[in-house]
C-alpha cells in the first residue's frame, strides 16, 4: 500500500507541477487549471494521510484501502472531466450563437451595399 500512495502522491506532484507550468505558459486558462490543482491537491493529502484514507475505507464498509484509493482517484477525474464537458457545451452553444449573429450582420450589411448600388444606379 505504501508503494501505492507513494505513486499517487508523485503523479499528483507531477500534475501541479505539468498545470503550473502550462499557466506560465499561457497554454491553459487560469479558471481552467482550478480544477485540475485541486484534483491534484486533494489526491496528494489523501496520500499522505493513510488515518484519513483508511477510515474513509472503513466508512465505505472496504478492507482495502488502496481500493479506495484508486475509486477516489477515478471518481476526482470523472468529475474534473464532467465539468470540462459542461464548459465544452457552454463553448459550443456560445460558438453557435455568435456565428448567428455574423450571418445576420453579414445579411444586413449586403442589404444596404445593395440599397446603396441602387441608390447611386438610379441618380
Amino acid at each position: 500500500m505504501e508503494r501505492l500512495l507513494s505513486v499517487i502522491a508523485g503523479l499528483s506532484l507531477l500534475l501541479m507541477a505539468m498545470v503550473l507550468f502550462n499557466i506560465r505558459r499561457a497554454h491553459v486558462r487560469v479558471e481552467y487549471s482550478v480544477s485540475w490543482l485541486a484534483a491534484a491537491a486533494l489526491l496528494l493529502a489523501l496520500s499522505q494521510w493513510e488515518w484519513g484514507l483508511m477510515s474513509f475505507a472503513h466508512l465505505m464498509g472496504m478492507n482495502d484501502p488502496p481500493v479506495v484509493m484508486l475509486l477516489i482517484v477515478g471518481s476526482v477525474f470523472v468529475a474534473v472531466f464532467f465539468r470540462f464537458s459542461v464548459v465544452m457545451s457552454d463553448l459550443k452553444d456560445a460558438n453557435i450563437a455568435l456565428t448567428q449573429k455574423v450571418a445576420v450582420l453579414e445579411y444586413q450589411l449586403n442589404c444596404l451595399h445593395e440599397k446603396l448600388e441602387t441608390t447611386t444606379d438610379g441618380n
